[in-house]
């Protein structure tokens, strides 16, 4: 037949046996419990001194907070009792002005109506003079009329 040549054959070396553990004396062990030891006292230190930093920082804070606070409570109080005496002042100001504004106004009101007084005084006594001066008028013409109505019935009459 043909074809494929038969398949080689293979041959396994048996595994080696497992290593033996051979334990020598070292301080290997000792020192690492020992950084170990130190490194948990370390830490403990340090969150020790953190803590204690906390506190502080938080009442030198709190205090810092609290002197602001009055700090600003003094500033407003400053402000409110400035802006108070400025306010008086200009309230006294206005009321000073105000007083005089009126007081001018009345004397110029007074004057105003003793010249409007004297003008209606004027116009009125124009006005009834020349009422009668009109009425004198009309008399005199009704007269005129009535005369000369009468020369002329007396003419006629004659004629």
């Amino acid at each position: 037949m043909g074809g494929r040549p038969p398949a080689p054959r293979v041959e396994y070396i048996p595994a080696p046996p497992p290593p033996v553990t051979v334990s020598t004396p070292t301080q290997s062990l000792q020192t690492q419990v020992e950084l170990t030891r130190i490194s948990g006292e370390q830490n403990r230190l340090n969150m020790e001194t953190g803590a204690e930093l906390d506190r502080i920082n938080e009442e030198f804070y709190t205090g810092q907070d609290l002197r602001r606070y009055r700090q600003g409570g003094a500033e407003e109080r400053l402000v409110k009792e400035t802006e108070g005496e400025q306010t008086r002042a200009t309230r006294e100001t206005e009321g000073a002005q105000t007083r005089q504004t009126r007081e001018t106004e009345g004397a110029q009101t007074r004057l105003t109506r003793g010249t409007e007084g004297t003008e209606t005084r004027a116009t009125i006594g124009k006005s009834a003079e020349e009422t009668r001066k009109t009425d004198l008028q009309q008399e005199q013409f009704r007269r005129y009329k009535e005369n000369r109505d009468f020369q002329q019935s007396r003419d006629a009459y004659k004629s």
